[in-house]
Order: structure tokens, then C-alpha cells, then sequence
């Protein structure tokens, strides 16, 4: 971690702070605005009005210049301070955040929607607002999550499993335009050679994970981690006994879907059903 000075010739008002702590390790890295966004992958006039003050950016975006500047646990720090809530970056998500950058290979299973990992920004920005997001704070998070799919990307990108449920396939976006995007990028997706993709139909029937959306990360020292999320809460979970009977779980639901060839006809045949114009 870059070394730390005192407050003197600095603001103590916290937003403040947060802006003038992301100009100096900017500094001291060397990055202009337009280097950062290249190696990030969000525009670099989000990093000019965050360093401006004139917004805090959102909790991945954050997570992301703390691991590039190596001063992961300050900057969090100063960003929570600065958005006066602590509970807006819940330990359990912030841990897993930095994990799933960690991961040798990862396994998601996705009941209604597609994984962050392969959402297009149309889906995204709807996803989102329908969870009451608007405004710039909206465009920050969709940017952020949209950023996240350089994760999967390129040659050292790791080996990534998914199980979508069909009703992923079947809760459509109000745009039909945007809605053959998403589903056109999942087929490109599973075209991928690091990425193998599963539908699991509707008459599969009940199973273990029927309302469970989990990911699995598979870490440096060998060990696995998974992150639960159900309609209330998320959990990450590292305790080896319940990871493997969640591992179990997924296996078995794994044996239920359609194997990666007849998964992706299957995707396709649902983009065939999408009209091409929007709706009146």
C-alpha cells in the first residue's frame, strides 16, 4: 500500500478527501485519466468527475482502483466515509468482489436472470432501474457492471461454467431490440472456449436450487468459496462441509440441463421468437 501522510493540507470533509486521495494515487501511479480507463474498462470521464468530487462512483468501481492502486482497504475506507453509510458495501460482497477477480475458474447457476458476468448494458440499465436506481447513479452501476465482463475476456480469462434456468431465457427485457441483444451475446458467449453455458428447461421439475442463484470460485490455494443469493439476502459462504454439499447441488442440477451444443440451439431458437422491431 502506498504510504499514508497525515491530514494536514488535506480536507477533512470526507468527500473531499475521497476525491483528493484518488488524484494522488493516480499521481503516484503515473496514469493519465484515459490510461486508467483502458485498463479498468469504464470511461475515463467517470474517474475525472470522481476525482472532481462530483460523484463518489459505485462500490465495484471502487473495488477496482484499490486493487489497481494497491490500497484496497483505504480507499474503501475513505468511500464509505464519504457516502456516510457503511452499509452500502457490505463486507460479504466486497470480499466476494475481490475474490471473483482471484478466481481460477468460477460455476454460476442463475435462476431468473442472466449472471452480471454476460449482461449487456441494455439489460443491465433495466435490471437496475427496476431495482429503483436512476439518474447518474444508475449510468455509474450499469457502467460497473458492464466492466465486469472483461473478467471473462482474453487469454488468461478463467475457465467459467453457467447454468441458466429457462426462465432467464423467458423473462424478456420491454425492448425487444435489447432483449435479442442480451440473448444474442449469450450465444456468443457460450461460443467462447472458456466459457461452457446450460439451459436447464422448465420441465426438468423441482430441484435443489430452484430459487438459489450461486457462485462458485475456485481459488489460488485450491480452496472453493460460493456465494449465495436468494430473494431476501446473500450469503458467501467458505466453510468446506457446506460448500461441498452446494458443489453436490449443483452437480446434480448440472446432470439436468442440456448439454452446451443443444443449449445454445436452445437459446437461439428463443432469439428466433424475439420480434425485430419494438413494440407500439
Amino acid at each position: 500500500m502506498p504510504p499514508r501522510r497525515g491530514v494536514t493540507g488535506r480536507s477533512k470533509e470526507p468527500r473531499k478527501r475521497f476525491a483528493e486521495e484518488l488524484q494522488l494515487l493516480r499521481a503516484q501511479k503515473g496514469d493519465s485519466l484515459r490510461k486508467l480507463g483502458e485498463v479498468l474498462g469504464w470511461d475515463a470521464s467517470l474517474f475525472g468527475k470522481m476525482e472532481s468530487g462530483q460523484t463518489l462512483g459505485s462500490p465495484e468501481v471502487v473495488e477496482a482502483l484499490g486493487q489497481h492502486y494497491g490500497a484496497g482497504e483505504w480507499l474503501l475506507t475513505l468511500w464509505e466515509l464519504a457516502a456516510g453509510d457503511p452499509t452500502q458495501f457490505k463486507e460479504q460482497y466486497r470480499r466476494y468482489m475481490a475474490l471473483e477477480q482471484e478466481a481460477m475458474s468460477l460455476w454460476k447457476y442463475s435462476v431468473r436472470r442472466p449472471p452480471g458476468l454476460l449482461q449487456t448494458a441494455g439489460y443491465a440499465h433495466e435490471a437496475l432501474a427496476a431495482g429503483g436506481l436512476k439518474g447518474e447513479a444508475l449510468d455509474q452501476q450499469v457502467d460497473a457492471r458492464v466492466g465486469r465482463r472483461k473478467l471473462l475476456e482474453g487469454d488468461d480469462a478463467p475457465p467459467f461454467r453457467v447454468i441458466l434456468c429457462e426462465a432467464v431465457l423467458r423473462n424478456s427485457l420491454r425492448d425487444p431490440r435489447e432483449w435479442r441483444e442480451q440473448l444474442q451475446h449469450l450465444v456468443e458467449a457460450s461460443e467462447r472456449p472458456n466459457t461452457i453455458l446450460h439451459v436447464l428447461p422448465f420441465g426438468t421439475g423441482l430441484h435443489g436450487l430452484d430459487s438459489t442463484d450461486v457462485m462458485f470460485l475456485r481459488l489460488l490455494d485450491g480452496s472453493t468459496v460460493a456465494y449465495v443469493e436468494t430473494d431476501v439476502r446473500g450469503e458467501l459462504i467458505e466453510e468446506n462441509g457446506r460448500v461441498e454439499r452446494l458443489q453436490r447441488t449443483y452437480d446434480a442440477v448440472r446432470d439436468l440441463a442440456l448439454s452446451p451444443t443443444e443449449s445454445r440451439k436452445f437459446i437461439m431458437r428463443v432469439l428466433e421468437e424475439v420480434p425485430c422491431e419494438p413494440s407500439t
